[in-house]
């Protein structure tokens, strides 16, 4: 079984921790992270383009000309898509991109990001943050020690002052075990996990 230290809010080594080799040992499989990342996304776009058809804008009831004997193409509507003010063919409505994914996969390809990270050197386990109060400075002084300022951090369960107090960092998210998903795992440079949300993470993904 894998094993990690596990450190103090002041970088000091206070013990080590044995991760389940069913999450943190999985193979290297990056079509499933490809996968579960692009379903994340496609849930995420809000999918409100819209552009409207003739039959959807103003005017265009008179035909601009008669049929024959002007020279010109017959017209029926100044509203037609070939016009300069007309309808668009086939252009966007509001749909929904969501689609369905197997849990099977998604599981499967947190364990990949896990493992990754660990194998990666760029997962950190900690006892906790040690803060008192709500305070960015603090937050952020943390993190320094570790050398990072590109973080997700992993907490067991909802926690006011961590998830306050990482609010103004750009590049840091604070969160909860049951909310850890592949694409924030990627997206950040180090993961960081509460030494008690380890279990968590293991007991939904074992």
């Amino acid at each position: 079984m894998p094993q990690i230290d596990v450190y103090s809010a002041e970088n000091d080594k206070v013990g080590s921790l044995e991760l389940s080799e069913t999450v943190f040992g999985a193979e290297l499989k990056p079509h499933l992270l490809h996968e579960v990342v692009v379903w994340q996304l496609a849930k995420r776009r809000k999918g409100t383009a819209s552009t409207k058809t003739r039959s959807e804008l103003r005017g265009g009831g008179r035909k601009p000309w008669r049929q024959k004997g002007t020279g010109r193409a017959r017209v029926g509507s100044r509203r037609s898509p070939l016009w300069r003010g007309g309808g668009t063919v086939f252009g966007p409505k509001p749909r929904d991109y969501s689609y369905t994914l197997p849990k099977k996969v998604k599981k499967a390809a947190l364990r990949v990001a896990l493992s990754d990270k660990l194998r990666e050197e760029k997962l950190t386990v900690m006892t906790d943050f040690g803060l008192q109060a709500i305070k960015t400075k603090d937050f952020a002084s943390v993190l320094d020690r570790f050398d990072t300022d590109n973080a997700l951090v992993v907490i067991p369960e909802a926690d006011e002052i961590m998830e306050k107090s990482s609010r103004n960092l750009p590049k840091v998210k604070v969160l909860r075990a049951e909310g850890l998903n592949v694409y924030d795992i990627l997206k950040h440079d180090r993961l960081v996990l509460l030494e008690n949300a380890v279990g968590k993470i293991e007991e939904a993904l074992s």
